[in-house]
């Protein structure tokens, strides 16, 4: 018994420790506590699949400031905010932005499809990484987790669970740092 609360209080502290260090390093903080780092960080090779089975990378997406969010139909906190990403993708996406909701759905693209048609996102492409790996390769402790890249392929911030994307304050966010990373791309 004593041992398993052994384990117990060292797995707590090592997610402590990552959890400070995750917070410490930021520069700022966005709405709805968007961690923004203090400097662009490099991404790893990310590959995954659109809706009709074309590979793709990030590097797809160069020259756009993207919303890279890593979900999957199965998380309840992932179900419950991919309409407020399917409105953010209506409201402002373009040549210079647009939200990439990446699947980690092992089962393959048509249950992301079937959840789509079912919860009724409309702007939002289909996107899957059928090994489940992006998550891990990103360094994400859990999903959802939202990663904001700049038109060079850099991660600029993230946030860690579920949140209201087409809220007022993240919207002028987003439009503010799509703005900030066009000019900082000429």
């Amino acid at each position: 018994m004593r041992l398993v609360s052994f384990k117990r209080t060292v797995a707590i502290m090592c997610l402590m420790a990552v959890a400070s260090t995750a917070v410490a390093s930021p520069q700022g903080v966005g709405p709805q506590g968007f961690m923004i780092w203090e400097s662009p960080r490099d991404l790893p090779e990310l590959a995954f699949e659109d809706g009709k089975g074309k590979p793709l990378t990030l590097a797809d997406f160069q020259g756009r400031t993207v919303l890279l969010n890593i979900w999957a139909t199965w998380c309840g906190p992932c179900r419950e905010e991919m309409p407020t990403l399917d409105a953010l993708q209506a409201a402002l996406s373009g040549e210079d932005f647009e939200v990439v909701a990446l699947s980690i759905d092992r089962k393959g693209i048509e249950v992301v499809q079937d959840f789509y048609e079912d919860v009724g996102i409309e702007h939002l492409r289909q996107y899957i990484d059928t090994t489940g790996m992006a998550g891990a390769q990103l360094g994400a402790v859990g999903i959802p987790t939202t990663l904001l890249i700049d038109p060079h392929g850099n991660e600029i911030g993230r946030l860690v669970g579920a949140t209201e994307w087409d809220s007022p304050e993240m919207t002028e966010f987003l439009k503010e740092t799509i703005r900030l990373s066009k000019e900082a791309s000429l």
